[in-house]
C-alpha cells in the first residue's frame, strides 16, 4: 500500500503585475487579461526570478467564481527556463469583490484562491518539476500576486 498524501513547501513565486486588459463580459463570462511584469522565486527547493510577458487569463463567471489560468516562465537562479500553466479559482463573497473592484485588497482570509501550477522544466537539476504534482495557495494585490508552492508528497 503507498504511503499517504502529504504536502512539502517548495518555494514561494511572487508574481507582479500590470493592470487588467478588461474585455467586458462574454458569451462564457467576463475575461480579464492580467500581464505578469517580472517577480522572484524563492524557497528551499527553487530561486530564481519571473520573466516579464506572461499573463494571467481570468474569467469570471456569472455565479462571481473567478476561473484563472496563468502562462509565463520563471529563470531559475542557474539561468535554466522552467515554463509554467497554473491553473486555479478565486472565490469571493459579493461584498468582497466589490470591493477588490473597487480597488481595495482584502484581506487573505476573506476569499477562496487556490492554484494547480504545472511546471515544464527541462533535464537536469530541475527536472523533478516536471515529475510531482503541485498545489498552491495564493493572495493578491493589485500589484502582486504571491503564490506559495506545495510540492504533493
Amino acid at each position: 500500500m503507498a504511503a499517504g498524501i502529504g504536502l512539502a513547501f517548495a518555494f514561494e513565486i511572487r508574481a507582479q503585475i500590470g493592470p487588467p486588459l478588461d474585455g467586458g463580459p462574454g458569451r462564457n463570462g467576463h475575461r480579464r487579461i492580467i500581464p505578469i511584469t517580472g517577480g522572484t522565486v524563492e524557497g528551499p527547493r527553487l530561486s530564481g526570478r519571473v520573466v516579464p510577458g506572461g499573463a494571467d487569463y481570468e474569467l469570471q463567471r456569472g455565479d462571481g467564481c473567478s476561473v484563472v489560468e496563468a502562462h509565463y516562465a520563471i529563470e531559475a537562479s542557474d539561468g535554466t527556463p522552467i515554463y509554467i500553466r497554473n491553473a486555479g479559482l478565486f472565490i469571493a463573497p459579493p461584498e468582497v469583490i466589490a470591493r477588490v473592484d473597487a480597488g481595495e485588497i482584502p484581506a487573505p482570509g476573506s476569499y477562496y484562491f487556490r492554484t494547480a501550477p504545472v511546471f515544464d522544466a527541462p533535464d537536469g537539476p530541475h527536472g523533478w518539476l516536471s515529475d510531482r504534482l503541485f498545489v498552491a495557495d495564493a493572495v493578491f494585490t493589485p500589484a502582486e500576486v504571491t503564490i506559495r508552492v506545495h510540492e504533493v508528497t
